[in-house]
């Protein structure tokens, strides 16, 4: 079976490494020759994943598509699906996806738990919502990775929302930030990761490391794990589904916003549970059965951010630190160029005690840092 990827970013690069276990052929389109996956699939395209005549003629040799990001072209994957490729997510849940506004007004239409949230157009709408504060602006297309999300607290902080389509949404008081994986195959079979529990870092909103499962009572994991089925069967498309939720301070369960991908919050999967997000969704494409979704271990896991201050060659400080630790397992994304809140790498923990997992992710924390070359390693 041919398959492409559209997309060659690290998500890209593990959904690879998986791909080797199976009988498939692996091509990838990515607009940098020397990004993570490039070097990985049999068969690597440079070309605009946003750019319709680029997707049309890299996914008309396949018999599969997939993403590793939501910000390709919809138009020509419809038009591929039409010719009969699987594209897994299929372009009609995609396209609800990638726009922040159809995604919110979708959580309406199935009357899921979302908070409340009010459609502006351009940032003269915004100066009128005043009385809708606090609240958190979410620009419609384009948002990724922290980048595209403004929380303004008050009327002096309106200037920095978007001056574009966006949503803006009722901030509400989080106990908890959570995110379900679920994974959906051709005949709407569906298996359900354990929900992990996310920490992020403030100051790039990226998300920091993450405990699984989450420390959250068994009612709340109910209601959660019902929603997130309730979104995804509603997709109405095979695929992986990371569906982000909170838990307030009165325990109530709202959706935060879905990924139709392979997901960071689930990266803990490739040690930690007997079948992983990525080696899920090969099975997905090659129409196997569903994996095991249960957790071997508990775990942690940590993200590995491009330290603040520092851009240019990477250099990994702290690394040999970590290689020590006998139940941690490292995973770098080979990315050449580190910059502040660039995602470099990750380190997943597994233990039977909460206790161990929080207290060495946080040496991890602190102790590994993807800086720049030092100038006495580059002159040697």
């Amino acid at each position: 079976m041919k398959a492409g990827i559209l997309g060659g970013g690290q998500l890209g690069r593990m959904l690879l490494q998986a791909a080797a276990n199976y009988p498939v052929e692996t091509f990838v389109m990515e607009n940098d020759d020397e990004c993570p996956a490039a070097h990985l699939c049999n068969h690597f395209t440079k070309g605009n994943i946003n750019d319709y005549n680029d997707v049309y003629n890299f996914g008309k040799q396949l018999d599969a598509i997939t993403i590793e990001i939501e910000s390709v072209n919809v138009e020509a994957l419809q038009k591929l699906e039409e010719e009969g490729v699987k594209v897994y997510p299929k372009p009609s849940s995609l396209a609800i996806i990638k726009n922040k506004i159809l995604q919110k007004n979708f959580y309406e239409s199935i009357n899921v738990p979302s908070p409340a949230f009010i459609i502006t157009q351009n940032k003269n709408e915004l100066k009128n919502q005043k009385n809708f504060l606090p609240a958190v602006h979410k620009i419609a297309m384009g948002g990724y990775d922290g980048r595209g999300v403004v929380v303004i607290k008050n009327e002096r902080e309106i200037d920095n929302g978007f001056d574009a389509p966006a949503v803006l949404e009722k901030m509400i008081q989080i106990k908890k930030e959570i995110s379900l994986i679920v994974a959906v195959n051709e005949k709407g079979e569906t298996a359900l990761y354990p929900a992990v529990e996310m920490i992020f870092n403030k100051d790039f909103n990226l998300l920091q490391y993450q405990l699984s499962p989450a420390d959250i009572d068994e009612k709340i994991l109910w209601k959660a794990e019902a929603i997130a089925l309730t979104v995804v069967k509603n997709l109405n498309s095979p695929g992986i589904f990371a569906v982000e939720l909170f838990i307030d301070t009165s325990d109530n369960v709202w959706v935060n916003e879905t990924a139709p991908r392979v997901h960071n919050s689930g990266h803990h999967t490739i040690e930690a549970n007997y079948c992983s997000q990525f080696d899920m969704l090969w099975r997905i494409l090659l129409g196997y059965p569903l994996g095991n979704t249960k957790s071997i271990l508990s775990s942690a896991m940590i993200n590995l951010i491009g330290a603040e201050g520092y851009s240019g060659n990477v250099h990994y400080e702290g690394l040999e630190e970590v290689l020590k630790i006998d139940n941690a397992f490292v995973h770098l994304y080979g990315k050449k160029q580190t910059r502040a809140g660039r995602k470099m790498g990750h380190v997943t923990v597994i233990s039977n005690q909460t206790q161990d997992l929080i207290h060495k992710a946080n040496f991890i924390n602190r102790t590994l840092k993807a800086k720049t070359i030092p100038p006495s390693i580059l002159s040697i």
